[in-house]
């Protein structure tokens, strides 16, 4: 059946089948050691893709554990010293309840009662002192273990992982290779939600809703592929800057995404592939009957 002569309500485009590409990068600079995925792979998310040297953050890590040992030991001999002081102080006032009721029998001077309530604030204040060391030694212990956790965070970043279920497209580099922070190592194709894009002028896209039912005929599949309209862009393309005549704006087109159902998605898998030409049939009006092409296949 010629183009022209298709039945009304069936809209027609021609695409190629596209997926979402995910780069898989390393978060921190360093050389690439080993690469354990090679292009056409599938890999599953959390999959170990790429390995960085650790050389030196195993240095920066063991450093930090042994400031984390150091500030836990300074945080308990705080400890120790404050309950010395506080043990200290309780037997100074101890003494000064002493000294105070023995001066109300005129057993003692006023000096040496006076004595004992010095020695009581000197305590106290010591008390005072060694609270806060600890309090110190305990954010130094907090601080020292957030290094920690850090440094480690950064060594299981050196491991590379896949951020989804994909398939290895291209690999960036080889082993042996230095990247910056952010460099690319695999492009993933992300299998989920293929879709072609096709464009329509304004008096066909405005027949047009999301839902809309299409067809694709792929070049090398014997039989049309189920998709819906997914997505209808609400500004035209290759617009121009100044739109001033009827014929102008006849020729702005809008994009329209034509997302593959997850029924075909799953009866087609790996045939469904990145760059796959093909004729998109939507049916704008829900009694439009498919033309032959698209009903019987080819």
């Amino acid at each position: 059946m010629a183009l022209n002569a298709l039945p009304a309500g069936i809209l027609h485009g021609n695409g190629r089948l596209e997926f979402t590409r995910v780069d898989v990068a390393v978060k921190y600079p360093g050389r690439v050691i080993q690469l354990m995925a090679r292009e056409g792979d599938t890999v599953a998310a959390g999959q170990i893709m790429a390995q960085q040297d650790t050389t030196t953050v195993q240095a920066q890590y063991a450093q930090a554990e042994a400031q984390q040992a150091r500030a836990a030991s300074a945080q308990a001999r705080m400890q120790a010293e404050l309950d010395a002081r506080q043990a200290a102080l309780k037997l100074d006032r101890d003494e000064l309840r002493h000294a105070i009721s023995m001066q109300a029998r005129s057993l003692i001077s006023d000096m040496e009662t006076q004595r004992r309530r010095t020695a009581v604030e000197a305590a106290q204040a010591a008390v005072t002192a060694a609270t806060q060391a600890v309090d110190e030694a305990g954010h130094a212990a907090q601080a020292a273990a957030a290094q920690v956790n850090e440094v480690h965070a950064a060594l299981d970043e050196l491991t590379i992982t896949a951020p989804v279920t994909g398939r290895v497209e291209y690999r960036v580099v080889e082993p042996g290779s230095v990247l910056p922070a952010g460099g690319r190592v695999y492009a993933l194709i992300d299998p989920v939600d293929p879709y072609m894009t096709v464009f329509f002028p304004t008096a066909q896209v405005m027949s047009l809703k999301t839902g809309d039912q299409a067809r694709i005929v792929f070049d090398g599949l014997p039989s049309p592929v189920a998709a819906e309209v997914s997505y209808i862009d609400s500004s035209a393309q290759f617009t121009p800057k100044y739109v001033e005549t009827a014929t102008e704006r006849e020729q702005l087109v809008y994009r329209v995404k034509l997302r593959v159902t997850q029924a075909e998605q799953a009866r087609y898998g790996r045939l469904l592939k990145a760059g796959m030409t093909g004729e998109a049939y939507i049916q704008s009006s829900p009694d439009a009957p498919w033309p032959a092409v698209v009903a019987t296949g080819r």
